[in-house]
């Protein structure tokens, strides 16, 4: 018989059990504690914690957001780490997510339309029968397939009386599901869904100027969060960076201006990857993320908020702590891909799996 394990958090002393094979996050998550998390597959690093005591196994992705240092350090990957015994850890709890019950549905996709050339928006309501999802600004759902597969979208409003639940599909070259979005995909149509996922949600508990950066439609999470704090009418600074490639693929480029116009603490800073197009756009050329660096060298007095693909979230992610942002204050999500997506990824980069030994670093 496998034994059942005991996960004990460091601080608030709530304690949860681990079947075997779990995962810290899943067991957390059938306890009903909400511990960070986003990915799901190891990759982006918001479900980082510390292991005081005891010892976790890999078996299923190798944990590669954490960098040598990280993991000299005893950091663990929540969405990863499996227990090989009774473990101790050190992590952030959210427990606003822990009274937003996750539940599925099926929706009516009752709009459709082009946000950018390669970017659908679409917004969903309830079908006939089902009661409106309830979620927290920031968070995503899961899209989930016939064949079980799932695919992760972040919610781009917040919760709303007609249940309406807006989306931005980006078709990802060689994604069936994205494609069939993009081409196949009409109004009137039925999806199954699940939600709410994920804790990149409002830090209300502050009085601190906040900072948000996006990367492409990682614009989606940050507008509700930036829109649930217009709408409290709150007086902290507000810094919104978004990066992309090309000017049209700052697809409500107009709707944040608009923002900053009506809202004189919150200012907008649109970037451009490609110099020529940020040059024929009169933008901002660079990296997102340099750019933020440039106009903010010290974050030691921000809450920072920061969506995207997973590159750009692991470089900022060191570059903002190297500028003496606090940890803590840092917020984060990251699904580029599915999770099952970023396994096969992960299960082709070379040298990854010979850095792990039985399943632990």
């Amino acid at each position: 018989m496998h034994r059942v394990f005991t996960v004990t958090l460091h601080g608030s002393g709530r304690r949860f059990d681990v079947a075997a094979g779990q995962t810290v996050l899943e067991a957390a998550q059938r306890a009903g504690i909400a511990l960070p998390y986003s990915c799901r597959a190891g990759v982006c690093g918001s479900c980082k914690a510390i292991l005081r005591q005891g010892r976790c196994a890999y078996p299923r992705n190798p944990p590669v957001a954490l960098d040598a240092d990280e993991r000299a350090h005893h950091a663990i990957l929540l969405c990863q780490a499996v227990p090989c015994g009774d473990l101790l850890i050190e992590a952030r709890e959210v427990p606003s997510v822990e009274d937003v019950a996750r539940r599925r549905l099926e929706v009516t996709v009752a709009a459709k339309w082009p946000l950018a050339p390669d970017v659908i928006g679409l917004r969903l309501q309830p079908a006939p029968g089902e009661t409106r999802l309830l979620w927290l600004p920031g968070q995503y759902l899961d899209v989930l397939l016939p064949d079980g597969r799932r695919r992760p979208f972040s919610i781009a409003n917040e919760a709303r009386p007609d249940g309406a639940i807006e989306l931005h599909v980006r078709h990802v070259a060689g994604g069936g599901f994205t494609g069939w979005v993009a081409g196949g995909l009409r109004v009137g149509d039925t999806l199954r869904i699940e939600g709410p996922l994920g804790t990149f949600v409002p830090r209300e508990d502050s009085e601190r100027p906040m900072l948000f950066m996006a990367g492409g439609t990682g614009f989606a999470p940050v507008k509700a969060i930036v829109e649930h704090f217009l709408g409290l009418g709150t007086r902290r600074s507000i810094e919104v960076y978004w990066g992309a490639r090309s000017a049209a693929d700052l697809y409500l480029r107009p709707l944040a201006e608009q923002w900053a116009r009506q809202s004189p603490q919150l200012r907008f800073h649109p970037v451009l990857s490609d110099p020529e197009a940020a040059a024929a756009a009169g933008l901002r050329a660079g990296l997102v993320h340099e750019a933020v660096l440039a106009d903010w060298p010290d974050l030691s007095g921000h809450d920072v908020y920061m969506s995207g693909p997973p590159a750009m979230i692991d470089a900022a992610r060191h570059r903002f702590l190297a500028a003496g942002l606090p940890e803590e204050r840092l917020y984060y999500d990251s699904f580029d891909y599915a999770p099952d997506v970023l396994t096969q990824i992960l299960a082709g980069r070379a040298g990854i799996r010979g850095r792990i030994e039985s399943g632990e670093w």
